[in-house]
């Protein structure tokens, strides 16, 4: 996916929609059960002016896949976090990628006249230190 249109999926993902009582629903589990992952950092909704928890779509997927690892992997709910953590780490590393791969399409298309095509050769070449060559 395009850095672009993954931002753009990422802005509607993350639109506050749901109040905990549609979001408890639609992720299956009591809204109590949603009060203690908040708690516990796992998933933490975007508040109202009146701290009232309104969670998104990517947050309801959130407590979705942390049902499944809970009920159907076994893990505890310290390791979901660390999962959660890594998962986060590694979108934000794949947005850093997609940026430095456009950087690098810009700057290649900046300098496209500059470069000479060097043809392929089996020849080897050895390089030796200045000091250390013989005559």
């Amino acid at each position: 996916m395009a850095g672009n249109e993954r931002r753009r999926s990422d802005e509607v993902a993350d639109a506050a929609t749901f109040m905990i009582s549609v979001a408890a629903e639609l992720a299956g589990m009591h809204a109590q059960t949603l009060r203690t992952y908040d708690r516990l950092g796992l998933v933490t909704p975007q508040r109202t002016r009146g701290g009232g928890r309104r969670y998104s779509n990517r947050d309801v997927e959130m407590l979705r896949e942390i049902q499944r690892l809970s009920q159907d992997e076994g893990v505890n709910l310290a390791g979901i976090k660390r999962i959660i953590e890594l998962s986060d780490e590694v979108e934000a590393l794949h947005k850093r990628v997609d940026d430095l791969v456009h950087q690098l399409e810009h700057a290649t298309r900046a300098r496209h006249g500059e470069l000479v095509p060097v043809p392929r050769t089996n020849a080897l070449v050895v390089w030796q230190p200045r000091s250390k060559r013989t005559r």
